[in-house]
């Protein structure tokens, strides 16, 4: 977020249109390590198979969005810890979290429930430079006067570093890194050098395959205050000499076009994709339909390809909350969808003059690209929300004959903890170091502050794979055939097919049937039969939990349809496809859950309004039973006359249904396909 004086000289700037250009000219060779880089010692090939496969796939939980010390926000939230010791607390270990004593230890103890299968830490490639200069007092840098301001500031908010992140063309300090901002590229190397050392050392190169681990960063982009962010996973241990940041490329097509050349096309045997996420706080930007910077329709039809290939997935659900959909969404056609009230982090930056959310305005479209914002979640758009992108790709498609937003769904954490999968509703410990540290800070109800009670302990991404190895999760990912969740261990599997049978549910080999039959979450229906309907299998399982914290029963399994009109209108249809017939209930008060869910829930569904001449594209979602958030729970625990006013829970929901997204399934007419159309079957 953004100061209101900094806001107000990125409004002047709109007097110059701020249209995109590419002002930078990276050679990709900049960001290809040397020979000797290549034979960094630790480098071992990875075992050619695990001692656990499943040719039907398991489900494997993780977190691909971690950050530690190292990056600069978590660094001024005292935050010491490093990626070692994330990787250490995503397989089982403790860790110790800020306030930190005399000597710069955590005075708190954390240790995740239940070790997680793969992991990434993401830290931000902006500043790596900058924060391992400021805080090395034999630096050149140290006693600089931007380093002072660095050292001081408590939140982002008060650093000088993030507006340059905002800035359409920024630059480095050159009292911090020198002469073309060389100083700060030798410094980021270290840092670079640990997160792929962590990595390598965490990941279990046996065939035991007990721990996967992504050499990552995160390329974190606020221009013209929107959230733009993308975290980068490489597919193994050949990655780039150094990460690029906004400091380097200003626009996601241009980190798209370098990863392109500089890992994927290198000849080197390096892969990687990019995961966006919270579009919910970009403004209507993150997956704008605009195309800047081209000029003709096959330049639009070259973009939307890039982006297909780059952006596979996307991250629905992590701290700063949940992009799935609204409630009521200008320009949505069909029925509101209650269960899209869930974790609307950006109702904070909307309170009227009783500290209640208002609805919050909606984005312009004109000039979308070069109008500047008042900070993330300033306002909404349609394309906020990845319901609504889903479906308008469906236009796009049919335009271009290549589906720009052709993503899968997954979830994740965002802890600047260095947490790496710590989403426990009922011991969370935050999220942001000593910013919300206290269980006062965490109940704060009202905007402007850090790490209040608008955050939430985030979600996990589960993928579908055979075995729980780099390759193989990498390639799911790559698949779509995976999902997220708002935290809990949910295991849904969704297929899509022509001909599944009514009885299918009852049959011990469903998965088998349904995998055989169709396809997975992630694809796209074959080609009809004459008159077929498509017939969709979705099964979910509860989360087992651990024996002190049993996970809760399942309330029901949705499917979610979306679809675009003759004139252009999305449409979307929510349907219950079983469950929602329990007696389970929480009392918001007290927190004590009454009656039973499902452990398991499974259902075979045709589409009733089948329309074989139109795109749609389908998802499931999975609910658990009622229970109390994080929150509720932290109220809970205190007496009566010493809850504060967030207690009230006038913004944030008191009572949560806990849930899991699958990947989607598409259907296209074959008379609309077009030639060399990329489809997945």
């Amino acid at each position: 977020m953004i100061k209101a004086g900094k806001l107000a000289l990125l409004s002047t700037l709109a007097v110059i249109s701020l249209i995109a250009c590419d002002r930078n000219h990276i050679r990709p060779e900049a960001f290809q390590p040397e020979a000797e880089e290549l034979s960094r010692t630790g480098r071992k090939a990875s075992a050619e198979s695990c001692r656990i496969r499943e040719a039907l796939r398991n489900a494997y939980f993780g977190d691909l969005h971690v950050h530690t010390g190292l990056s600069s926000d978590a660094w001024n939230y005292d935050v010491r810890i490093g990626p070692r010791e994330a990787y250490a607390y995503a397989f089982g270990r403790p860790i110790r979290l800020p306030p930190n004593d005399e000597k710069g230890r955590g005075k708190r103890i954390a240790q995740i429930d239940r070790p997680l299968d793969f992991a990434a830490v993401t830290d931000h490639a902006e500043f790596l430079g900058e924060r391992i200069l400021c805080e090395d007092r034999d630096s050149p840098a140290f006693e600089s006067e931007t380093c002072a301001r660095i050292r001081a500031a408590k939140t982002p908010l008060d650093s000088p570093l993030t507006f340059k992140i905002a800035w359409p063309w920024p630059s480095h300090d050159e009292d911090v890194c020198g002469e073309n901002g060389l100083r700060c590229e030798r410094a980021s190397l270290s840092a670079w050098n640990e997160i792929i050392d962590a990595a390598e050392e965490w990941n279990d190169e046996s065939d035991a395959c007990e721990r996967t681990t992504f050499i990552a960063f995160e390329y974190s982009s606020l221009r013209l205050g929107s959230n733009l962010h993308r975290n980068v996973i490489f597919r193994n241990h050949v990655t780039l000499s150094r990460p690029i940041s906004y400091m380097e490329v200003q626009r996601e097509w241009e980190l798209w076009r370098l990863l392109e050349a500089a890992c994927i096309h290198s000849g080197r045997g390096c892969d990687a994709l990019s995961i966006p996420h919270n579009s919910n706080i970009s403004n209507g930007r993150m997956f704008s339909i605009d195309y800047p910077s081209t000029a003709t329709l096959e330049e639009e039809i070259q973009r939307a390809r890039l982006r297909a290939r780059m952006e596979p997935v996307a991250e629905i659900m992590q701290h700063k909350g949940d992009s799935e959909c609204r409630i009521q969404m200008a320009g949505i056609l069909g029925e509101a969808d209650e269960f899209c009230a869930f974790e609307k982090f950006e109702n904070f930056r909307h309170l009227d003059a009783d500290g209640r959310a208002e609805e919050p305005s909606i984005c312009w479209d004109f000039m979308a690209d070069s109008i500047p914002k008042l900070g993330p979640g300033a306002c909404i758009n349609h394309r906020n929300y990845l319901r609504y992108v889903l479906t308008e790709g469906l236009a796009e498609e049919k335009r271009l004959g290549i589906n720009p937003f052709k993503l899968g769904l997954m979830a994740s954490t965002d802890t600047h903890n260095g947490m790496a999968g710590g989403v426990t509703e009922r011991d969370w410990p935050g999220h942001l170091g000593v910013a919300d540290a206290e269980l006062a800070s965490r109940l704060i109800e009202e905007s402007g502050g850090m790490g209040n009670l608008s955050s939430n302990p985030g979600g996990l991404v589960g993928v579908w794979a055979p075995e729980n190895s780099r390759e193989a999760i990498f390639l799911a990912i790559r698949k779509r055939e995976v999902f997220g969740t708002s935290g809990p261990r949910i295991q849904p599997r969704f297929f899509g097919g022509w001909g599944y049978p009514e009885e299918l549910c009852a049959s011990p080999e469903r998965v088998a049937e349904a995998d055989r039959g169709g396809i997975p979450m992630g694809g796209d229906l074959p080609p009809p039969p004459a008159s077929g309907v498509p017939v969709f299998a979705a099964f979910a399982l509860a989360d087992p939990g651990i024996a002190t914290a049993p996970g809760a029963d399942l309330d029901r399994i949705q499917i979610i349809k979306g679809w675009v009109d003759d004139e252009g209108g999305l449409h979307q249809r929510v349907f219950d496809v079983v469950g929602g017939d329990h007696d389970a209930s929480v009392d918001p008060n007290t927190c004590e859950q009454h009656g039973h869910g499902a452990r398991q829930l499974c259902s075979v569904w045709r589409d009733p309004e089948f329309d074989p001449n139109r795109r749609a594209v389908y998802y499931a979602r999975v609910l658990e039973v009622p229970s109390c958030r994080y929150s509720a729970l932290d109220c809970a625990s205190l007496p009566p006359e010493e809850r504060p006013s967030g207690c009230a829970h006038n913004i944030m929901q008191q009572v949560q249904q806990e849930r899991a997204w699958t990947s989607p399934i598409w259907y296209t007419p074959d008379e609309q396909k077009r030639p060399g159309e990329e489809r997945r079957s």
